[in-house]
């Protein structure tokens, strides 16, 4: 699809641009990876981030546990009217029009949508984590999922070797993006009332007491649970990465500025493991513009490629 331009009607429009509105206001990494994409792959990938960010918000908002649970049940009647095509163009909802449209020009596993709506049920019912594995079911629902739909906009280039493995590996990705979104937000999240690390993990590195201080748990080894931590999002990330070459140049790009986004996060919560304690630990736009830069290069898919050559990544 890359290259053609294909009619889109005036309401349609409206609804990209409202969701590609909402994704410049609320993920500012998200919208600097996609703006490496041809123009309707980037409006799908809008799409898909407006009705997650819908749901992400129903979840992390003030209302009560089953006005909440009410509203995304209702937001699932919506994404299986989208699933049946029974969307028209002039709805109301921009953010249905738009999901409609894409769902319609890409094959996207909507089905990702209801894991992710699953997911944030997940965080009403208030779940707590005991092992990396029950976490790993949670990451897959809110994360995962959106890395398998999101190849469904990406596509994978004719030929690709073990293209058969690409939602795995998408999948995979996902994962290492919510859990460097898990360190970056402890404070955060434990001020809402919301623990993600496995309890395991916790009490390994006498971390059960939580994380509402600008200060580690007394006696705790919090440095060590960090480095812990981020050695497994590394991990994942290299077993994700394996997917770079398996894409066109532009959505590599795409996924290499996002991903190497988050892994510079990751090197700097490394570096200092209480950061993350005493607020958002970020990247400057210089960062970011390099990191993009080296993604639409190629060079981050090159190197995974000689890699997985090597049997090494």
């Amino acid at each position: 699809m890359e290259g053609q331009t294909t009619y889109m009607s005036p309401p349609v429009q409206a609804a990209y641009s409202y969701c590609e509105a909402v994704t410049g206001q609320q993920a500012r990494n998200f919208a600097y990876g996609i703006r490496l994409l041809p123009n309707e792959k980037r409006q799908a990938m809008s799409a898909l981030y407006a009705f997650s960010r819908r749901v992400d918000d129903i979840g992390d908002g003030e209302l009560d546990a089953g006005t909440k649970r009410t509203r995304l049940e209702s937001t699932r009647e919506l994404l299986d009217r989208v699933r049946h095509g029974k969307v028209e163009e002039d709805d109301t909802d921009p953010v249905a029009v738009a999901l409609a449209d894409a769902a319609r020009r890409f094959p996207l596993p909507l089905g990702g949508l209801d894991e992710l709506i699953d997911g944030v049920l997940m965080d009403v019912r208030g779940a707590t984590y005991e092992t990396w594995d029950d976490l790993k079911t949670y990451c897959r629902c809110v994360a995962g999922a959106i890395g398998r739909l999101s190849l469904g906009v990406f596509g994978t280039a004719p030929g690709a070797r073990g293209a058969e493995r690409a939602a795995e590996y998408a999948d995979t990705l996902g994962l290492a993006l919510q859990l460097t979104n898990i360190l970056r937000d402890v404070r955060e999240d434990a001020g809402n009332g919301r623990t993600y690390l496995p309890a395991d993990d916790l009490a390994k590195f006498g971390c059960s007491a939580g994380f509402h201080r600008t200060t580690p748990p007394p006696g705790s080894d919090f440095a060590g649970l960090i480095h812990f931590e981020v050695r497994r999002a590394r991990a994942l990330f290299a077993e994700g990465y394996r997917l770079l070459p398996m894409l066109d140049r532009r959505s590599g790009a795409c996924v290499a500025a996002m991903a190497g986004i988050y892994r510079r996060l990751l090197d700097r919560i490394e570096r200092d493991p209480e950061a993350v304690l005493r607020g958002r630990v970020s990247l400057p736009g210089h960062e970011k513009a390099y990191v993009a830069v080296r993604g639409l290069s190629g060079l981050d898919a090159r190197h995974i490629s000689r890699l997985t050559a090597r049997g090494r990544a």
